[in-house]
């Protein structure tokens, strides 16, 4: 049985800095609703974060949360996942942070298939360092750093992930919070890894990829869509610029999760047999062990 939440119990008192407009407050909303429709109280989830913009999510949500640095939330959120399977992780970062400095990493959580699930904010630019090109700006995006326009070709997310081996893959848009929650929920149900690129305009320093611009692209897949078809993910998956397609673009349920084949879990949680130590009066030296970390 899901517990009725209410969505203001994920609310934090820290004073929000993102810009007016930007795409980030609406994947904050969506989030604290899919986790609210989920029956996901704050202490059952861990959000993990890079350093960018967005990846300011977790100072906005009274959630478990963990900015590490640039590019490297995914090792990090699989190692959590590995201490505590039963808890819920989530990351949230950057285009830049995710596909670019976090690049490797992206990769070999593709194929490794950890139970978390990674939203990445796509506004195709680097907002927090005040507008360079990134991985998936488009050829000849001209910024600061880039008079001359871009001269390299945009990497397409979905398609990486694709040929990566990832078993969830899902896009989504910020101008639709109620699609992306949606989303959201079915990515954090799919037992491995869960990428959701989240078309989401950056409003101070993107002014060519904007709300406007991806209204006239956006499309959702058709209701007989199959996800399951890798084919059919494969063409979507290439799609871009004049059509955009939003939805779960492929998923694969019976590929099993990473810490599932992990034979050192077999004996079950190693935060529960950690617990269980620091009760236990006979093994008090679990306590002094711990005071020469602090």
């Amino acid at each position: 049985m899901v517990t009725k939440l209410d969505l203001k119990a994920f609310d934090s008192e820290a004073e929000n800095t993102w810009c007016p407009g930007c795409g980030d407050f609406a994947i904050l909303r969506s989030l604290k609703i899919a986790l609210t429709e989920l029956g996901i109280a704050s202490h059952e989830a861990l959000v993990v974060s890079g350093i960018g913009c967005g990846s300011k999510l977790p100072d906005y949500m009274h959630i478990n949360g963990y900015m590490t640095i640039h590019g490297r939330p995914l090792p990090v959120a699989t190692g959590a996942k590995l201490a505590n399977p039963d808890l819920h992780v989530i990351v949230i970062n950057g285009d830049g942070d995710s596909y670019g400095i976090g690049g490797n990493h992206f990769l070999h959580s593709c194929r490794r298939n950890p139970n978390i699930t990674h939203i990445v904010e796509d506004n195709q630019i680097y907002g927090l360092t005040k507008g360079q090109y990134s991985p998936t700006s488009d050829r000849g995006f001209v910024t600061t750093t880039s008079p001359d326009g871009a001269i390299e070709e945009p990497l397409l997310p979905v398609a990486v992930a694709l040929a990566a081996g990832a078993t969830f893959i899902a896009r989504t848009f910020a101008g639709d919070p109620k699609h992306m929650a949606a989303v959201i929920v079915e990515a954090i149900k799919h037992q491995g890894y869960s990428l959701i690129d989240v078309l989401q305009p950056c409003v101070t320093f993107n002014r060519v990829n904007t709300y406007e611009w991806y209204r006239e692209r956006v499309y959702k897949l058709e209701e007989d869509y199959d996800p399951s078809d890798r084919d059919s993910a494969r063409a979507r998956a290439y799609e871009w610029e004049d059509r955009i397609p939003l939805g779960i673009i492929y998923r694969n349920d019976e590929a099993p999760a990473y810490e599932a084949q992990v034979l050192a879990l077999k004996a079950g949680s190693p935060l529960a047999s950690v617990l269980k130590l620091q009760k236990d009066p006979a093994l008090g030296q679990y306590e002094s062990l711990k005071e020469q970390f602090l």
